[in-house]
């Protein structure tokens, strides 16, 4: 009787066991890597199946690895194991990221950006900057701007004196309102044609005062503007000696200028000698024309 009884009981515990492989077999379908590294598709059981007591694996699956995600990589070489299925992978069965920008193929949308740029979690480029002047490039009107140049809302560097000029490049800033330029951003000279003076002095001649009276009259009207009255002199004579004659009719100059109703303050005069001639000293025409006054304006 408890022969029988103890029979039934090994009988029913090896029941159990086959019919638990059985159903683990038909719940887990698995995939294995074969000896040429090809990826196939077989149930767990399906290799043990009526193998039992002896657990040993059904000769087909002799030559099988486990590759549970199916990437043709078995799973004790798998880095990334779970990897979708279809889903292209390198030789440690982790997805490929194509083009490097830190999202794999799977899950890039915007496959094929060019290397270095930045990403969105969707493998999109992000807008860029490209100068650095803190304008996106699809915002900016003056792409390339020097690093560290201050610049608008446009991405344009700014002008701040409003002379044409960009700050980075103007040499002379805080220029007046109206005031002609020259490229480095320095009011260019007005010069004062017809202003001359009695020869080797100062002693301006009648018609030169006829031509101050107009400037005096423009330069009332600015009283914002800061001029220096520059004199220049030729060539001829020693270059101390221009100095001072230009000196004394910048000054001359100058001082009419105040008596005709121009603010003092506005005015400053300095004279240059030969130091700066627009032109050659060799011929009497380009001597006249170095002999000159200018107005600079501030």
């Amino acid at each position: 009787m408890e022969y029988n009884q103890q029979s039934k009981r090994v009988v029913g515990f090896a029941l159990f066991i086959a019919l638990s492989m059985g159903l683990l077999g038909a719940a887990q379908a698995a995939y294995w890597v074969d000896s040429k590294g090809e990826a196939v598709k077989n149930s767990f059981g399906e290799c043990w199946k009526d193998r039992w007591p002896t657990d040993e694996m059904r000769p087909e699956c002799g030559d099988r690895v486990a590759d549970a995600d199916g990437d043709g990589v078995a799973d004790d070489m798998d880095k990334c194991p779970g990897t979708p299925a279809g889903a292209k992978v390198d030789a440690d069965g982790c997805e490929l990221d194509s083009d490097g920008d830190g999202v794999v193929d799977s899950k890039d949308r915007c496959p094929g950006t060019p290397k270095g740029a930045k990403v969105d979690r969707h493998g999109c480029q992000l807008e860029q900057d490209s100068d650095g002047d803190g304008v996106l490039d699809s915002k900016d009107k003056c792409p390339g701007t020097p690093r560290s140049a201050k610049v608008d809302r446009n991405g344009c560097e700014l002008d701040s004196d409003g002379d044409g000029v960009v700050d980075s490049k103007d040499k002379c800033p805080g220029t007046s309102a109206g005031v002609k330029v020259d490229y480095k951003g320095c009011p260019e000279p007005v010069v004062l044609k017809g202003v001359n003076f009695e020869n080797d002095s100062a002693v301006l001649k009648p018609k030169a005062k006829s031509i101050l009276n107009d400037v005096a009259k423009s330069l009332k009207k600015r009283p914002d503007v800061k001029v220096t009255v520059a004199g220049h002199t030729d060539g001829r004579g020693s270059a101390e000696y221009n100095k001072m004659l230009s000196q004394r009719r910048a000054d001359s100059v100058r001082k009419y200028l105040i008596s005709a109703g121009v603010k003092a303050s506005a005015l400053k005069a300095k004279g240059f000698g030969e130091e700066q001639p627009v032109t050659t000293n060799d011929t009497s025409a380009g001597r006249a024309e170095n002999r000159r006054v200018e107005l600079r304006m501030q």
